[in-house]
C-alpha cells in the first residue's frame, strides 16, 4: 500500500477514533473498583485505566446478555408463530372430527330406520335374487365406507391429540424463553446501571481523560492492525447485495444504540447488521453469536464490503465492513451508530451473508 494512501487512512482513523469507538474489553481488576468523586483529589492515570477496564467489562457483559436476550426473543417469536399455526390445525381437526361424527350418527340413524337389522341380515331375508345381488354390492360398499369413516375418525383424533401435545410443548418452551429474556434483561440493566454510576462519579476533566484513553486504545489497535500490512491483501469488491447492506447501515449513522433494538430509530450491534442485510434481501440470524455460527466464514484477506466482522472470543459484537479498513457499527449504550477502524477491537473472524 502506498505511503499516501496509508497516510489518508491513518488520518481517517484518527478522526474516527475521535468520534468514539468501542475499545477492547479489559480483564476485571482484582483490587476494589476505584470510586472517584467530586473531591479535590485528582484521579491518577492508573485509577482511570482501572475505571476504563471495569467499564469495558461491564459493557462487554451487557453485550453478552443482550445477545442472550435477542436469542430468547427470536425463539419466542418462532414459538408464538408455531402455537398460532397449531391452534389453527386444532380448530380444523376438531371441525373435521365433528363432521365425521355427524356422518357416523347419520349412518346409525339410517340403520335404525331400516328396522335395526344390519344390511347383511336384511339381505339374507330377501326373496328377490336380483335384489339380493344388488344388495350384496351395496353391503360391500357400505362396509368399505364404514371402515373408511372409522379409519378417518381415528386418524383425525390422533392428529388432534398430537397437535394439542405439540402446542403444550411449545407453550412450555415459550415460558422458558420468557424467563430467559427476563433474566437477560435484568443483567443488562444491572451492568449498564453500574457502568453509568461509575462514570457518574467522575468529574468533567476526568471524563475527558477517560475518553482520551479509550480513543488512544482504539487508535493503537487500529494502527497495529494496519501496520501488519493486512490492507494490501484486502481488495474484494462488494456484491450488489453487499452494497445495499452497506448503504443501509451507513444511512443509520448517528442513531442511538439501544440494547434489543433493531430499528428504525435505534439499534444494537446485531440489530443493525441483521436489518442491513434484510434490507438487502437476505435475512440473516438476529444475534452476533448466531451470525458467527450460521453464516459462511471467509478469510480476512478475502473480506469485501458488506461482510460482517465478528469481535471478541465469545462473538459478542458484530460490525459491517465498509471497505478501506473501516466498519460501521452500533458500539454500546450511550453511543450512536458510527464508523470506526476495523482493527480497533479484537477480531474473531469474518462471515459472509451472501456467500
Amino acid at each position: 500500500m502506498g505511503a499516501g494512501k496509508r497516510g489518508l487512512i491513518a488520518t481517517a482513523v484518527t478522526v474516527v477514533c475521535a468520534v468514539t469507538v468501542l475499545a477492547a474489553p479489559g480483564t476485571a481488576f482484582a483490587s476494589p473498583t476505584p470510586t472517584p468523586s467530586a473531591s479535590a483529589t485528582p484521579v491518577s492515570s492508573s485509577e482511570l485505566e482501572a475505571v476504563q477496564a471495569e467499564l469495558d467489562r461491564l459493557y462487554h457483559d451487557a453485550a453478552v446478555a443482550t445477545d442472550s436476550y435477542n436469542a430468547a426473543e427470536e425463539r419466542a417469536r418462532t414459538q408464538s408463530a408455531a402455537i398460532v399455526d397449531l391452534a389453527k390445525k386444532i380448530v380444523k381437526s376438531q371441525q373435521r372430527l365433528d363432521e365425521l361424527k355427524k356422518r357416523a350418527g347419520a349412518a346409525a340413524a339410517a340403520q335404525y330406520r331400516g328396522g335395526g337389522l344390519p344390511d347383511e341380515a336384511q339381505l339374507l331375508l330377501s326373496d328377490d335374487p336380483q335384489e339380493f345381488l344388488d344388495g350384496a354390492g351395496r353391503v360391500l360398499e357400505g362396509q368399505r365406507a364404514t371402515k373408511g369413516l372409522i379409519a378417518e375418525m381415528t386418524r383425525t383424533q390422533q392428529d388432534l391429540q398430537q397437535y394439542a401435545a405439540d402446542a403444550s410443548a411449545q407453550w412450555k418452551k415459550l415460558e422458558a424463553n420468557r424467563k430467559a429474556k427476563d433474566t437477560a434483561r435484568k443483567k443488562i440493566e444491572k451492568q449498564i446501571s453500574e457502568a453509568e454510576k461509575l462514570q457518574g462519579r467522575l468529574q468533567k476533566e476526568e471524563k475527558e481523560r477517560l475518553a482520551k484513553l479509550e480513543q488512544e486504545a482504539a487508535y493503537k489497535a487500529q494502527t497495529a492492525w494496519l501496520d501488519s500490512g493486512i490492507l494490501k491483501d484486502i481488495n474484494g469488491k462488494a456484491s450488489e447485495e453487499g452494497r445495499k447492506a452497506v448503504k443501509f447501515a451507513t444511512d443509520q449513522i448517528g442513531k442511538p444504540y439501544v440494547w434489543g433494538a433493531e430499528g428504525p430509530k435505534s439499534y444494537d450491534c446485531s440489530g443493525l447488521t441483521s436489518q442491513a442485510w434484510l434490507n438487502a434481501g437476505r435475512p440473516i440470524p438476529r444475534t452476533s453469536q448466531e451470525q458467527w455460527k450460521q453464516l459462511k466464514h471467509v478469510d480476512i484477506k478475502d473480506m469485501r464490503p458488506g461482510d460482517l466482522i465478528i469481535y471478541f472470543d465469545d462473538a459478542s459484537h458484530v460490525a459491517l465492513y465498509i471497505g478501506d479498513g473501516a466498519i460501521v457499527h452500533a458500539p454500546r449504550p450511550g453511543r450512536t451508530v458510527t464508523i470506526a477502524g476495523a482493527g480497533s477491537m479484537p477480531i474473531l473472524g469474518v462471515v459472509r451473508p451472501d456467500a
